[in-house]
């Protein structure tokens, strides 16, 4: 079974972010070997208003999962962690208990009705997501030098 380089982007605005966060990541782990973390941001909601600030990590897994087992297993996390309603489903964007999206998957280019890789808003256009993923790679770059 070969295993795949994952990045995954995760959120989260209502509770204690932290500890939704944290809570979702051991989940993740259980199916997953999560290999770099960024810090942690906290940003304002994107296309959508609410008061509630969002707390942010994104991480690097290794996972023999596809992109649709993964995407199954993170939907099944945000569900069992409470969360209602999801966006890619409904086309509106709401306050969330946790988010987890796959921003990329390898070098792999894959679009289905459900998933598309690699995820361009948070690679291209939330400042957010930039600021974590720009995180990341230099920790990934300074852990290979160190």
């Amino acid at each position: 079974m070969s295993q795949h380089e994952v990045i995954l982007l995760l959120g989260s605005n209502i509770g204690d972010q932290k500890n939704n966060i944290d809570l979702a990541l051991s989940k993740i782990n259980k199916a997953c070997t999560i290999l770099k973390k960024s810090e942690y941001l906290t940003s304002e909601p994107v296309e959508f208003a609410s008061s509630n600030i969002f707390r942010n990590i994104a991480v690097i897994i290794s996972t023999h999962l596809s992109p649709i087992q993964l995407l199954d297993y993170v939907k099944k996390i945000e569900i069992e962690m409470g969360r209602l309603t999801d966006s890619s489903v409904s086309k509106v964007y709401t306050d969330r208990i946790i988010d987890i999206d796959i921003v990329k998957y390898d070098e792999i280019k894959f679009i289905s009705e459900r998933l598309t890789i690699p995820h361009n808003k948070h690679l291209f256009e939330r400042e957010f997501s930039k600021i974590l993923l720009k995180d990341l790679l230099k920790k990934q770059t300074h852990k290979t030098i160190v």
